[in-house]
């Protein structure tokens, strides 16, 4: 900003332009963080927000029997559904008991199977 302001202060002004004054360097000081703090918001606050309202969404819409995908990429079927956990069934009698923010996708009992996924016969 210091070279700026050198740079404006060595070139003269064009003929019959008004002096801009204090609330005219003020104004064109504050437009590049405003702009900034405008795209920051579009571009990354907000989309983040939605995505954590969908996810926030999709848990509270949980139920027994669903199939559902961890963080760690463990399918299995929820079990029995608390507050704060879910048990899920892996399959083979293993029952893992899993905090709910760690499911990353709920699959519905009508939902197909993706088609790149071998089905064992």
């Amino acid at each position: 900003m210091l070279l700026t302001n050198m740079i404006m202060q060595a070139t003269p002004a064009p003929a019959g332009a008004a002096d801009q004054g204090p609330m005219g360097s003020l104004a064109t000081t504050l437009l590049f963080p405003i702009a900034m703090i405008a795209i920051f918001y579009f571009l990354l606050i907000r989309p983040q927000n939605q995505r954590a309202k969908k996810h926030k969404e999709m848990l509270g819409s949980l139920k027994k029997g669903d199939t559902v995908v961890t963080s760690g990429g463990i399918i299995g079927k929820a079990v029995k559904i608390t507050d704060d956990e879910v048990t899920v069934d892996a399959g083979e009698g293993v029952k893992l008991r899993l905090v709910r923010g760690m499911i990353v996708e709920v699959r519905k009992l009508g939902d197909a199977a993706p088609a790149n996924d071998v089905k064992a016969s």
